[in-house]
């Protein structure tokens, strides 16, 4: 994909706010889970890691959706799902966070195809920034770059992984329906990469 194409996505007023709005949210929780519900610095130092990790690869997992969809024409537009990203800060606290932020709302002519090509670009580019992630930390182990690029890894390889379970309105289930070899290719991956970190980490 070229530069001048990715110039021509679409961002409406009202997604750019719920983009804004999701990443805020969802850094909160896992920044509250990460500083154990703790008040103060150390809340503050986990809620820049969880922004970095976390809400990076959220975004980034929603954009590769929308920007899929756009080139085949398709209305497609994020949507946050304010009562999900409220459950999500309340379960924080618990220790848990369930995040179910929000969507990207796809309207147009949609072949099977076509939707497992949209569904997969999410979870590959959640394995695309754990390699990144991974990649840095063989640089830098220590202090709060080393727990970043670790935690970076490990958020993005399960982001993939938990996406590529095939039920409900999971991208997996799109992805199955679509291709089966495809899908079970890129779930090899995920649980590589997911297995990986465990060993490694």
């Amino acid at each position: 994909m070229d530069m001048k194409y990715f110039m021509r996505i679409q961002f409406s007023k009202i997604e750019l706010q719920d983009l804004g709005k999701a990443w805020l949210f969802i850094s909160i929780a896992f920044g509250i889970v990460l500083a154990e519900g703790v008040l103060g610095v150390s809340l503050f130092r986990s809620f820049i890691l969880a922004a970095l990790t976390v809400g990076t690869g959220f975004l980034l997992h929603e954009l590769g959706h929308k920007i899929v969809a756009q080139r085949y024409g398709c209305f497609a537009e994020f949507r946050a799902d304010n009562f999900m990203l409220f459950l999500a800060v309340l379960t924080s606290f618990l220790g848990i966070v369930f995040a179910a932020p929000g969507a990207v709302m796809i309207a147009g002519h949609i072949s099977k195809e076509r939707n497992g090509k949209i569904s997969i670009a999410g979870p590959l580019v959640n394995i695309v920034l754990a390699l990144i992630f991974l990649s840095l930390s063989f640089f830098i182990i220590e202090g709060f770059l080393g727990e970043l690029f670790m935690f970076g890894f490990m958020v993005n390889s399960w982001l993939a992984l938990f996406n590529m379970i095939p039920l409900w309105v999971l991208d997996g289930k799109k992805v199955l329906d679509w291709n089966k070899g495809v899908y079970f290719i890129t779930l090899a991956m995920t649980l590589g990469l997911f297995i990986g970190g465990m060993v490694l980490f």
